[in-house]
């Protein structure tokens, strides 16, 4: 499985997007420092996912999230953030 996933810095409130194939193991690079990109916004809490078959439809949800267009602002009306 790959997963689609959103996390929200306890430090800042502010939100990050990502996509892996082991959610477990990167949410825990996350909060431990081992990811650059989010290094400074520790700790992190998992906030919402979406599991897919494969990579491809993964990362072309990620990439239609991450344009903050439109799937960005309801996907955060209906996650309440």
């Amino acid at each position: 499985m790959h997963y689609v996933y959103i996390l929200k810095s306890k430090k800042d409130n502010l939100l990050y997007i990502g996509e892996t194939s082991n959610l477990r193991k990167r949410f825990i690079e996350h909060n431990t420092g081992k990811s650059k990109a989010t290094r400074a916004r520790i700790p992190f809490e998992l906030i919402y996912y979406e599991a897919y078959s494969n990579s491809l439809l993964a990362k072309q949800r990620e990439r239609k999230i991450k344009k903050f267009g439109q799937s960005y602002y309801q996907l955060k009306k209906r996650i309440g953030v």
